[in-house]
């Protein structure tokens, strides 16, 4: 048995011979034998969706057969004999498009030649039957990179053609991360050009094609059919909202429980649940397998390894919203609790911007958040969802701290909360001050208003998670206290804030007091009392445009 960690491995050969394998084959006969003529697998980045796609490209495909056949000895596939029959029975087209991205269309255009060039000089064996002239040139144009993309659109339907008449049998198509290109062209500006050529591109191969065997598609996201899949009715969905195979991708608790067993840090199962467990796909438990395969690899230590580079630009989208509803809402992820949401599988990426549904829905499908439970109401389904695990609360709190200006690093924003917990009045108005004259410039710091504020320096307190645990617009005494910080450890201080709004700088002053007088007046300070923290530092913080005023209850 290999001992290895596979990280960023996910040719399936490779790690058969030469890592530490965690056996998905079981799910290989059902997926053969489903109806389906097209399979979407939806998972977040980074779950072993390329890895899945390899092994089902070696499996299925004629070339290298009897070779292949190896690779599966001693695993589950190999005990059902019905779907070993199937082995090697299929020309294989397969195709990733994880790194179709680009700043630009043209960019992008130039790229697709390229990287449609590439998948065509992998057959260009094809070019020795007794091709069409007409075939034959425009095979010879895309191995060029000379042909235009309106010709390229219909590129895999012609290849899949080319492979039926040359094995005279109908291929199969797997495509891996369909959806990079599509989200990459949102992200920069250029989404409804690149919607329009992946229509035709996808549409071309999967709908109605009589060269197709079936196929199988994985992504993040299942785009709206009216946006990129239209008309496109033989599709199966298998999400992380209704899956059919919920164990294909991913780590169970079972398989985590052998994998500790086998590399012999069983005593580490806690930590791992504790770091990596949580995400609840089909009823079961789902371990993040990039991040539990880093661990073992970092001799156990415990980290935030998963990069999601998807969910980035989703998570900023929901940072943009300073009101009530997603302040509290924020607050309570960073806390660990569940946040109330509707979500809608068949969606486009414009919109998110306006469509809460949408908004939710990409935060879960991109692996920052999970399905906690659900319920019906009438002919609703409303969903309650949380950040999965300790290391999703890390990187969502890393993910807030990264939208502050670049010139404050996090060691800034350390000192900022040192002086916060210690009282230090002057510091923390110094520290505004510098982040409002910064954050001013670019953004309406709202004149007149407290939501601006509120959101703002509840942001900056996610530095403080888990070590503290940070409350807004919460009952204490008689009267709800702005932000309220709670040490986990007896023995911390506590840190009670109240906001208000000046008219203009000479109002300042006089806010700022009030703001105190009101912490004292209407208790504030209860909830701690409560919790028995005796070392409350009460601030009164007045705003006015980019100046602050802070004043500390002595």
């Amino acid at each position: 048995m290999h001992t290895a960690m596979p990280i960023g491995i996910d040719d399936f050969a490779t790690v058969r011979k030469k890592f530490y394998f965690v056996d998905k084959t079981e799910m290989i006969g059902k997926l053969i034998d489903s109806p389906a003529a097209v399979t979407l697998f939806t998972r977040p980045r980074r779950f072993g969706k390329t890895l899945l796609m390899s092994m089902l490209r070696y499996f299925l495909d004629i070339e290298g057969a009897a070779e292949h056949r190896k690779l599966f000895d001693g695993l589950k596939v190999a005990e059902q004999p019905d779907v070993m029959a199937q082995q090697g029975t299929r020309p294989v087209l397969f195709l990733t498009l994880k790194d179709w991205k680009s700043t630009s269309w043209a960019q992008l255009q130039r790229r697709i030649q390229l990287r449609i060039g590439d998948l065509f000089s992998a057959y260009d064996f094809l070019l020795e039957d007794d091709l069409k002239a007409r075939d034959q040139r425009l095979f010879q144009q895309i191995l060029d990179d000379e042909a235009e993309l309106s010709l390229l659109s219909d590129a895999l339907l012609f290849l899949l053609r080319l492979l039926e008449q040359h094995y005279g049998k109908k291929p199969v198509l797997l495509l891996d991360e369909y959806d990079v290109p599509v989200q990459t062209a949102w992200e920069n500006g250029y989404y409804d050009d690149a919607i329009a050529f992946f229509r035709e591109f996808f549409t071309a191969a999967l709908k109605s094609n009589t060269s197709l065997d079936f196929a199988v598609l994985t992504g993040v996201l299942r785009i709206s059919k009216e946006s990129i899949f239209s008309d496109l009715n033989n599709l199966f969905i298998d999400s992380v909202l209704s899956p059919e195979f919920p164990a294909a991708m991913g780590f169970t608790a079972d398989e985590v429980e052998k994998m500790a067993q086998d590399l012999g840090h069983p005593d580490k199962l806690l930590e791992l649940r504790d770091w990596y467990d949580g995400y609840r796909i089909g009823g079961q438990e789902i371990y993040n397998p990039w991040s539990v395969i880093s661990y073992f690899k970092r001799n156990c230590v415990s980290d935030a390894y998963w990069v999601n580079t998807s969910g980035n630009v989703i998570v900023g989208e929901l940072l943009s919203h300073t009101d009530q509803a997603h302040t509290e809402a924020l607050e309570g992820l960073l806390q660990g609790r569940s946040v109330k949401g509707y979500l809608r599988e068949g969606i486009t990426y414009g919109d998110v911007e306006n469509d809460e549904a949408a908004l939710y829905t990409m935060l879960c499908m991109t692996g920052y958040l999970t399905v906690e439970h659900q319920r019906e109401i009438g002919n609703v389904t409303e969903y309650f969802l949380r950040l999965p695990n300790r290391e999703m609360q890390k990187l969502f709190g890393t993910e807030i701290l990264r939208r502050f200006p670049r010139r404050f690093d996090q060691s800034s924003l350390v000192s900022f909360m040192e002086a916060l917990l210690d009282g230090n009045a002057e510091k923390v108005q110094e520290g505004l001050a510098d982040y409002l004259e910064v954050l001013a410039s670019t953004f309406d710091t709202a004149k007149g208003k407290e939501s601006f504020y509120h959101g703002f320096v509840l942001g900056m307190t996610a530095l403080l998670v888990p070590d503290y645990e940070v409350r807004s617009n919460r009952e204490s005494g008689r009267g709800r206290y702005d932000v309220a910080i709670f040490p986990q450890k007896a023995g911390n201080p506590g840190v009670v804030l109240d906001f208000k709004t000046a008219g203009s700088a000479e109002e300042l002053a006089a806010k700022a007091q009030e703001a105190l007088e009101q912490i004292a007046a209407r208790g504030y300070d209860a909830e701690f009392r409560a919790r028995g923290v005796t070392d409350v530092k009460q601030y009164g913080i007045a705003f006015c445009g980019k100046q602050v005023q802070v004043l500390l209850h002595a």
